[in-house]
């Protein structure tokens, strides 16, 4: 059940930070995918190592996606804080996103080919959707759609590392140091 929830919210805060950037809104958008991703850390068992993932995925997203933009092959129409860079509602789905790596992904850790491959696929799938949604704009549809494969393809496995790095809903992670303290009670 936990992992239908998962990807219900991811899904809900996907259209709304999409919906919103589309229609000169992002903010609102952006508030929602706020309160998903502070549900999804009130939730995690180990809500520092869950902070530190989403919070990188953010920083790796902030910096992908402003090569993006600065390249022109991605045109964002709401949200951009400076030209050439990520606007914010589109950092936030990456945030968004990487709430699903130790939760209903959990499946992908190890499977680094797989990773990969779903990655070089699915990211340029779900840019073409944000861009049929009105959320942004190719300035080179077929530099903009290859450059997202090849950045997806190579930032789903490194997001996959990092979420069994800081997985913060391994329920075993705690685990150690919990039997220690008992140990020497």
């Amino acid at each position: 059940m936990t992992n239908l929830i998962n990807i219900l919210l991811f899904q809900a805060g996907w259209f709304a930070a999409v919906l919103g950037g589309a229609n000169g809104m992002p903010v609102l958008g952006t508030l929602l995918v706020a309160a998903l991703v502070a549900l999804h850390l009130a939730r995690s068992p180990q809500p520092g190592d869950e902070f530190v993932l989403v919070a990188t995925a953010g920083l790796l997203g902030a910096l992908f996606d402003s090569a993006l933009a600065s390249t022109g092959w991605v045109v964002y129409t709401s949200g951009q804080l400076a030209a050439g860079t990520a606007p914010y509602w589109i950092v936030a789905m990456w945030v968004l996103f990487a709430t699903t790596l130790n939760v209903s992904l959990r499946w992908l850790k190890g499977r680094w080919l797989l990773a990969s491959l779903l990655g070089a696929a699915g990211g340029p799938l779900a840019y073409f959707a944000g861009a049929r949604l009105g959320g942004l704009e190719f300035g080179n549809m077929v530099a903009g759609l290859s450059a997202i494969g090849l950045g997806w393809g190579i930032l789903m496995p490194v997001l996959m590392s990092l979420s069994n790095r800081f997985d913060g809903w391994n329920p075993r992670r705690g685990a150690p140091a919990l039997q220690r303290q008992l140990v020497e009670e």
